[in-house]
């Protein structure tokens, strides 16, 4: 709901290492998804305020990019050394803003802090290569240099970590940088800037524009910006990828997902079933990364039976209390789209197994919804096509390890896959043909360390260069070629 009036505190955006409100007298409220407390109010900026940031990121660029390496580096272990410092209270806010469980909100810093930690190691990252005698006294030389202004589009789901992939890499290849957060969860980010500012950073060279649909399309278009990296919904990457490209500038665009885990029938039923209810459940479902789809190998009852008991057992509630796990989605907006969702699924023929619509009255102030999941699902139904973004499971069967190859295949998404089980030939076969850019061997959650890209194919990502590991580094600079005749 936008709202111009409340008592609420109303964010600035930081510019130039100032903060500055917003010429917009459009805002947000941003409340906490478990209680509905207001915690503060998000300006919906212009293009005037988008364009301030842009001129100030421009103009410290033309320092920044001079700085020599190590000392931005040293910069960026100050801003380590304060994130661990602060790493509770970081954790406590992306509970508050989020929702997510604390343990998981927890492991969410550390994961951002381990970027910080990759970004660190500059100095070796940044270094070119030579060839001498490439012809006769004649060497080869290839250096890396900065792009200029870049900006970063990033979701609610991860206030803190994807923020990391981001800016940490671009400032210490020696670009500046805008972020624009989410409107969903905008306060960590002013947090972020804040423990920036005390590691040293010079002004301008990181910016934080709050909003949404103007100050996104004013980062695609904009002159000025070198380069778009993303992380959303599958229709907006791909807007943002074909738009950001048209205007010249290099995209990284990461995208939906529908994970699947494969379940053989060997698998170790219980620990399979912890993995698949962590992924699935944790963080209320919303991660790229989230298990969604569970392919059942052979007629495995007992694990579908285990599965269900152990999302009956599941405590639901504010991410602050102990013991909870399934926790509220970000917005009832959202709970309202998956409730649609759900009912589909029903019309299609699907064997609802755990209706989590029941729980729901039971926690009236958040936006709630039980562990939900759906057995003998075909693979042309909504609910196995689609990505939900909330805590409902759907279940196929397959006869063999082939035929679950084939439901990952037909997936128009291709982020993560998971394979229960103990075979070495089922391992290697599902290496080799796994239509998907992480895998996971008896892991519920692939996703890659900060050294190496997260690399998801197909639709859940547009662009040819990953966040993170070489990739990033890659993505953040551009090469120049030197070669120099010595016989002159």
């Amino acid at each position: 709901m936008t709202v111009t009036k409340s008592s609420t505190k109303l964010l600035k955006n930081y510019i130039n290492g100032q903060w500055v409100e917003s010429n917009s007298s459009e805002n947000l409220e941003v409340p906490n998804p478990a209680t509905g407390e207001v915690l503060a109010r998000v300006p919906i900026s212009t293009n005037e305020d988008l364009n301030k940031a842009v001129k100030a990121a421009d103009t410290a660029f033309q320092k920044w990019k001079h700085v020599p390496v190590p000392k931005r580096a040293r910069i960026m272990f100050k801003f380590h050394y304060l994130l661990t410092q602060y790493h509770e209270a970081l954790a406590k806010l992306v509970v508050h803003e989020n929702g997510k469980a604390f343990n998981e909100a927890y492991g969410e810093i550390q994961r951002g802090i381990e970027c910080v930690e990759f970004a660190s190691g500059a100095p070796t990252h940044l270094m070119g290569e030579t060839l001498s005698n490439i012809a006769e006294d004649i060497d080869s030389e290839m250096f890396r240099y900065p792009l200029g202004v870049v900006g970063g589009i990033t979701p609610f789901n991860f206030p803190m970590m994807v923020p990391l992939w981001m800016f940490p890499l671009a400032i210490v290849c020696g670009n500046t940088f805008i972020l624009k957060p989410s409107e969903r969860t905008p306060i960590l980010a002013n947090r972020l800037a804040e423990l920036l500012t005390e590691a040293g950073l010079p002004e301008g060279v990181f910016n934080v524009v709050h909003g949404a649909h103007d100050v996104v399309n004013g980062l695609l278009e904009h002159e000025d910006i070198k380069a778009i990296s993303f992380v959303g919904s599958q229709p907006v990457a791909k807007y943002v990828y074909e738009k950001a490209a048209l205007n010249g500038k290099r995209v990284q665009a990461l995208s939906g997902a529908k994970n699947h885990h494969i379940v053989m029938p060997d698998a170790d039923i219980e620990k399979t079933v912890q993995n698949v209810i962590s992924s699935t459940f944790g963080s209320a479902g919303q991660r790229c990364m989230a298990c969604s789809a569970v392919v059942v190998v052979g007629n495995n009852d007992q694990f579908v039976e285990e599965l269900r008991k152990k999302a009956d057992g599941l405590t639901i509630g504010n991410g602050l209390d102990d013991e909870v796990l399934l926790t509220p989605i970000i917005r009832d907006s959202h709970r309202q789209k998956v409730l649609g969702i759900i009912e589909k699924g029903i019309e299609e023929g699907a064997d609802l197994i755990r209706d989590g619509r029941s729980e729901m009255s039971e926690l009236t102030d958040g936006n709630f919804l039980g562990a939900t999941i759906f057995d003998h699902v075909s693979p042309d139904m909504t609910i196995a096509k689609d990505e939900i973004f909330a805590p409902v499971l759907s279940i196929l069967r397959a006869e063999d390890l082939n035929e679950g190859l084939d439901y990952l295949r037909k997936s128009r998404y291709g982020n993560g896959a998971t394979l229960y089980t103990k075979n070495a030939h089922a391992i290697r076969q599902f290496r080799e043909e796994a239509d998907a850019g992480m895998l996971g061997i008896n892991v519920g959650v692939p996703a890659t360390m900060a050294f190496f890209p997260f690399s998801g194919w197909k639709d859940s990502f547009y662009g040819d260069l990953h966040v993170n590991g070489k990739d990033g580094i890659n993505f953040y600079t551009r090469k120049k070629m030197i070669t120099s005749r010595y016989d002159y």
